[in-house]
């Protein structure tokens, strides 16, 4: 699947990841060959993984605040949750966030919990065959797993 491709699927999204949203794009992609549905998925994973930036996942959750006041970290699954609420919003966020880690900062707030988006592939892949979704994609999305983005984490 092209980035064109991916893109244009995430654009059916209207932007957020809701559970109708997501549920109508894993229908849309399940009408696609099997093939279609892996590279979607594969995407997905090296979109998320590109984001596991040290400059990303170090910002608080917006709107949150610890007893004493103090900004609220994210969690590994938050920050996760954030990245798909990014490439839920689009590529034009996604890449903006590169230059501009404050364009990233709002989608840390709750009101954009990303995590029906990670899903999709299941979902459709089940759709179009009936069957589990089993398949490891070649980019680690989980928090962290980018030893580039996360240079203080390396070994």
């Amino acid at each position: 699947m092209t980035w064109a491709d991916f893109w244009s699927l995430i654009s059916t999204l209207n932007g957020e990841a809701t559970r109708a949203n997501c549920r109508r794009l894993a229908e849309e992609l399940s009408r696609r060959p099997v093939p279609g549905i892996i590279g979607f998925a594969e995407r997905h994973a090296e979109a998320l993984y590109r984001l596991d930036q040290e400059k990303f996942g170090t910002l608080p959750v917006t709107g949150m605040t610890d007893e004493a006041g103090d900004p609220f970290p994210q969690s590994a699954d938050t920050f996760l949750y954030a990245r798909c609420a990014v490439v839920a919003a689009g590529q034009d966020i996604w890449e903006g966030a590169f230059s501009d880690a404050g364009a990233f900062a709002p989608y840390t707030s709750t009101e954009y919990d990303g995590e029906w988006l990670l899903y999709v592939p299941g979902q459709a892949y089940q759709l179009a065959t009936g069957k589990e979704w089993h398949h490891l994609t070649r980019y680690c999305f989980e928090s962290y797993s980018n030893r580039d983005g996360w240079p203080h984490l390396r070994d």
